[in-house]
């Protein structure tokens, strides 16, 4: 026999070695000569909410203001950790019993048992009747997307979804990317920049039967309008009528009102619903603590489902569990055990829920503060919808014009909506900000 054969150690670290450098060498060229095989990939457009920053960031006026982005700032605009969440991670890092195991796909049972309590009350009857999933996920955007997938793949009612014009951006591209066929339903009314409540009745009442329908359970993004308690209640009886499934996004509980329960009341009243012959509402949540806990970068949140009784509800959740196995396994301890000792611990609780009212009130007052600024400005117009909204954003009304020129003149960014953070805002900046926008409204 001539040369070596595979079995000997030389012909092994030969093979070894062409493998490596097949590893090494470039990608083949298509067939029409281009240098990747990647030449066909467009280039994809910034993202309008994170591509804000990105232009921010760049600016080098001292004057430069950031409302687009969604998240919380004190009055000096820097990012705030809350002293019940730094008390709490003390707690989490010191103890030594902790490891850095896997924990199940389902996630931390105490923080999925707390987190239900939180959104849907802590005597639920869902809970106590043993009809609600709760598994731990990758904050709202994770809830959402394996909610997204499971329904995709195992909701056989109906494959579309509708989404409130307008909603989040990425309520499109997750529920989309999931397999399902996303279609509009009517939320705000420009010309009185209120809620369109009979276009959204109309809408939904003539909703594919069995469809789901994307709910915001309070502090709407971007509009900052909610249905009253009387306008939910309608929003009921048209879900039950076509037999819809709801799937609320919950990202804003506290900052709506600075109370958790009042922010969570139409979460509930659907939660504790009954439809024809007293069967039970089922729907599903995608729960966040980015928000109401300043836990932005721990991406902690929960997808919750409730089904109409304990042996659906079983099978379900299994299925769940194989869509998270699927995307990401398990996920991460850290923000979970730090909002766990947050909401165990009655002390931290306490503590924590005062620091959010204070969050939601500091915005409050940033609202009314505009509006008086506004009217100082002598801004054309009326801007008492501002007040009249609720949460971290307000829909301004502006055009996409005087928003290119309120950033282009004023270095003020936001979303060319108009939609603002009103977190953003402080009273050091709030009369430069009114007097931007009375000048883009006059001459954009």
């Amino acid at each position: 026999m001539s040369g070596l054969d595979d079995r000997t150690p030389a012909s092994g670290a030969a093979a070894r070695l062409r493998t490596l450098q097949l590893q090494l060498a470039p990608c083949a060229a298509p067939a029409d000569g281009g240098l990747s095989c990647f030449e066909g990939v467009q280039q994809a457009p910034p993202d309008p909410i994170l591509g804000i920053t990105d232009g921010f960031l760049k600016d080098t006026s001292p004057q430069k203001l950031n409302l687009g982005v969604g998240a919380y700032r004190t009055e000096e605009g820097r990012p705030l950790v809350l002293s019940a969440v730094r008390k709490a991670e003390r707690m989490v890092v010191d103890d030594a019993t902790r490891n850095k195991e896997y924990i199940p796909m389902g996630g931390n049972p105490q923080f999925c048992a707390l987190s239900a309590a939180l959104a849907f009350g802590p005597d639920s009857d869902c809970s106590r009747e043993g009809r609600l999933a709760t598994l731990q996920a990758l904050s709202g955007t994770g809830a959402l997307a394996v909610g997204g997938a499971f329904l995709a793949r195992h909701y056989q009612a109906s494959k579309a979804i509708y989404l409130p014009v307008p909603t989040w951006g990425n309520h499109h591209g997750v529920f989309g990317s999931a397999g399902l066929v996303v279609r509009p339903y009517r939320y705000y009314h420009a010309p009185t920049r209120a809620l369109d409540y009979a276009g959204l009745i109309a809408d939904l009442g003539a909703a594919e039967p069995g469809a789901i329908v994307l709910l915001h359970a309070c502090a709407h993004n971007p509009t900052g309008v909610d249905p009253s308690p009387e306008q939910w209640r309608g929003i009921l009886r048209v879900v039950q009528e076509r037999r819809l499934l709801p799937f609320f996004d919950s990202a804003y509980q506290g900052f709506a009102s600075g109370d958790l329960d009042a922010d969570a009341a139409a979460l509930r009243l659907f939660a504790s619903a009954r439809g024809p012959g007293g069967r039970p509402q089922e729907l599903l949540l995608a729960q966040s603590f980015a928000k109401n806990m300043g836990l932005y970068g721990e991406r902690v949140g929960a997808l919750h489902v409730i089904a109409a009784c304990p042996q659906v509800r079983g099978r379900v959740e299994s299925q769940v569990k194989i869509a998270v196995r699927q995307m990401y396994s398990s996920p991460p301890i850290h923000g979970a055990a730090v909002a766990t000792a947050v909401m165990a611990n009655p002390a931290l609780s306490a503590e924590w829920q005062a620091e959010l009212a204070s969050m939601a009130g500091r915005i409050k007052a940033m609202r009314a503060a505009l509006v008086a600024a506004l009217a100082e400005a002598g801004a054309p117009g009326s801007w008492d919808h501002i007040t009249s909204q609720i949460g971290m954003f307000s829909y301004t009304g502006l055009t996409k014009e005087q928003c290119i020129h309120l950033r282009d003149k004023w270095h003020i960014y936001m979303t060319l909506d108009g939609r603002i953070s009103m977190a953003g805002v402080s009273h050091k900046r709030v009369r430069y900000l009114a007097d931007a926008i009375a000048d883009a409204v006059r001459n954009a």
